[in-house]
């Protein structure tokens, strides 16, 4: 167990004890901690009410036993009295610690510093009923989101209609698609492969059919693909700028007949 429990620097140049890296491998580590120090609880709890019980066994009255009174805490050395207390600040430190340690990670992993990395992909993501839509930098639309290896992605995430929430459950990605609203959430994927996007939040009929496929491509393989999006990107800016003139030219002429 201690072989996957890893931490990194706090920062650049330092040591600590907060993790580092993609979001799954934090979470990871803070699963790690929880279920090692959960085992070692249990291991000491178990441990210690077996001793007892052999330790204060019957022994056909043998033993000389004087319970405390109801409502009153034991005392004195041989009632267990100073091991309570002591028990009690353990477990005390333990809790504080856990929760100022877990605490921290979130911090890190819900710190935008960390998604402003020179080479960090931009991508916005728009939700509606039922479907995600993705938009790259080169205003490319997709509803597939392909992502490169072990590149840290930035979504900026919103919704044109009612609340969805937006989540990729194998790369810990998890956030709200607000109207009118926008959240940043970010993740590095250091796997090839095909993730799935779900929607956690009931918005409709639809709910369990608004899904998406987030692709995670070779760095060259993802470059090359990008790189021939941004012709069909170009297409469908002239074709816009088109229509709108069109429309204006059209506009125009109904306005000068009517005069």
């Amino acid at each position: 167990m201690l072989e996957y429990v890893r931490f990194f620097p706090l920062h650049d140049g330092a040591s600590g004890l907060i993790p580092r890296g993609t979001r799954a491998e934090v979470f990871q580590q803070i699963f790690d901690v929880f279920l090692l120090l959960g085992i070692l609880v249990t291991l000491v709890v178990i441990g210690y009410m077996l001793y007892t019980a052999y330790r204060y066994r019957d022994g056909n009255g043998t033993h000389e036993f004087d319970p405390p009174k109801l409502g009153e805490l034991p005392t004195g050395s041989g009632h267990g009295g100073g091991k309570l207390r002591t028990s009690f600040l353990m477990s005390g430190i333990i809790v504080v610690s856990l929760v100022l340690w877990t605490y921290g990670t979130l911090l890190y992993v819900e710190d935008d510093g960390t998604t402003e990395a020179k080479d960090a992909m931009q991508v916005e993501v728009v939700g509606s009923q039922f479907n995600w839509k993705f938009i790259y930098p080169n205003g490319h639309e997709s509803s597939t989101l392909r992502v490169p290896e072990g590149k840290t992605v930035q979504l900026t995430v919103t919704s044109t209609d009612v609340f969805h929430t937006f989540g990729v459950p194998e790369l810990r990605v998890k956030t709200d698609a607000i109207p009118g609203q926008q959240t940043d959430t970010w993740f590095i994927a250091d796997e090839t492969g095909t993730y799935e996007v779900r929607c956690f939040e009931l918005c409709g009929a639809g709910h369990s059919y608004m899904t998406a496929d987030v692709v995670v491509m070779e760095r060259g393989e993802y470059q090359s693909w990008y790189e021939s999006t941004n012709s069909s990107a170009n297409d469908n800016s002239a074709a816009n700028d088109s229509t709108k003139r069109t429309a204006t030219q059209g506009t125009n002429r109904t306005t000068t007949g009517s005069a």
